[in-house]
């Protein structure tokens, strides 16, 4: 009876004590983040990519770091205010599409350049890293850059029409993220229209729009299959360039944190994670196209001599890009060094 007397003073005593008391038994973050990104909760994005680094990231602290995620735009602005969000302070970190804020990165426009990136997830992710102190640095520095990373490359959805070279596509209206995608569009004879890819499946199903230029992967959280009946591509997973993205922290915020815990984060978000990153995206990209054909849409595999005809007349979109960025940096040179880097990081 006692010890029952006893146990029972001890835990109304705990339940009594001030609150820095009882902290002392749970870890209490030294650092709270947040992470505002632009798709939804259940994009693989969110799922697969992010949750699961913000988690590494967490549970290598010990608790000292704390990462909440804002899908959707959920702590207010656009897609393309991402960026200005992150280095103003209104945020900690971000996830945005670099051609979401055209004109601010034009260095890391050179490896979503068809041509310059065809298929190798990985060996882009780890070129740009490779790359990054010596070639694209200047752009970032109002940021910490996390990671930089591309996905499985830009590829056709149609809504009504199969296209099978480029003179299919003259006319028509095609999405795209960002500057490099206006330049591949154009040189196919069609339209660009540059949109934050939220906005697509309105436009596809208004026909404001008569397909777009993004990967698989996207196929599920925006419903496409629904809005589209064709997913095209060249042999080999074959692309028309790609989309480059960063996760980056606001600088004072990086600079505040101790250096056990920039530690932490440089490891998590290093060479094995840009492998898994490459993978993540691969796998969200065949679960993509599986779910479309489920639903039965048509996968539309060009083949070589095709997908050659699309590549001639996108191969003085490099050139232009070429041109139109000597006078700013060393552009020839830098279109040179990322298709080396990239090569030389193929598995």
């Amino acid at each position: 009876m006692m010890k029952r007397r006893q146990f029972l003073a001890a835990t109304a005593a705990a339940v009594a004590a001030p609150a820095f008391i009882r902290q002392s038994w749970a870890q209490t973050p030294e650092v709270e983040l947040k992470l505002h990104h632009f798709l939804g909760p259940k994009a693989p994005a969110h799922t697969k990519m992010l949750e699961p680094w913000a988690k590494s990231i967490m549970d290598a602290s010990s608790g000292r770091v704390k990462i909440e995620i804002f899908p959707a735009m959920s702590l207010g602005g656009a897609p393309p205010q991402l960026f200005r969000q992150v280095a103003d302070g209104i945020v900690d970190i971000v996830w945005t599409v670099n051609g979401y804020t055209p004109g601010l990165f034009p260095r890391s426009e050179a490896f979503e350049l068809p041509t310059v990136f065809t298929n190798d997830i990985a060996a882009t992710n780890l070129a740009m890293r490779d790359m990054f102190d010596a070639h694209l640095a200047p752009e970032f520095e109002a940021v910490k850059v996390l990671f930089m990373h591309v996905h499985a490359g830009q590829a056709f959805h149609m809504a009504n029409k199969l296209v099978r070279s480029p003179d299919d596509t003259k006319g028509l209206e095609l999405r795209v993220p960002g500057p490099t995608g206006n330049a591949v569009v154009e040189a196919m004879g069609a339209i660009p229209v540059t949109m934050p890819v939220p906005d697509l499946p309105q436009a596809l199903s208004t026909n404001a729009v008569d397909g777009a230029l993004i990967p698989w992967e996207i196929i599920a959280p925006l419903q496409l299959f629904e809005t589209t009946k064709y997913q095209i591509e060249g042999p080999g997973s074959d692309r028309f360039g790609t989309t480059t993205f960063q996760v980056s922290m606001n600088k004072g915020r990086w600079d505040a944190l101790p250096d056990d815990l920039k530690e932490i984060f440089t490891k998590h978000s290093g060479e094995d994670w840009l492998r898994e990153v490459a993978n993540i995206w691969r796998a969200s990209d065949d679960s993509g196209i599986k779910l479309a054909v489920e639903k039965g849409n048509e996968h539309v595999v060009l083949t070589q001599p095709e997908m050659d005809a699309f590549n001639g007349v996108l191969a003085p979109v490099v050139d232009k890009w070429v041109e139109d960025q000597k006078g700013n940096f060393d552009s020839a040179a830098l279109v040179a060094a990322a298709k080396a880097a990239i090569a030389a990081r193929k598995s």
